[in-house]
């Protein structure tokens, strides 16, 4: 199994201890960089397909970890592009 198996299959377990440097990896493999929002943007990130779509989400802290309700919001966001 791939790394991107593996990452796509843990994310669907909706781990309680999933990353945003995974996050960050998994998104990468469908093509989607972190874009900069500005000095003014907080901790909100977003990332971008270089073709006008856009995934936002507010970056974890102090801790690396994503919240339960940011993994479901992850999981549905791709499978609306379809992604998963």
């Amino acid at each position: 199994m791939s790394k991107r198996e593996k990452l796509i299959t843990r994310l669907l377990s909706r781990p309680n201890d999933f990353t945003f440097d995974e996050l960050t990896t998994l998104l990468g493999f469908f093509q989607f960089k972190q874009v900069n929002l500005g000095k003014t943007s907080g901790s909100r990130v977003a990332f971008s397909n270089g073709e006008g779509d856009f995934i936002r989400f507010h970056k974890p802290h102090p801790r690396n970890i994503l919240k339960p309700y940011q993994v479901v919001d992850i999981i549905t966001a791709l499978q609306e592009r379809g992604l998963l």
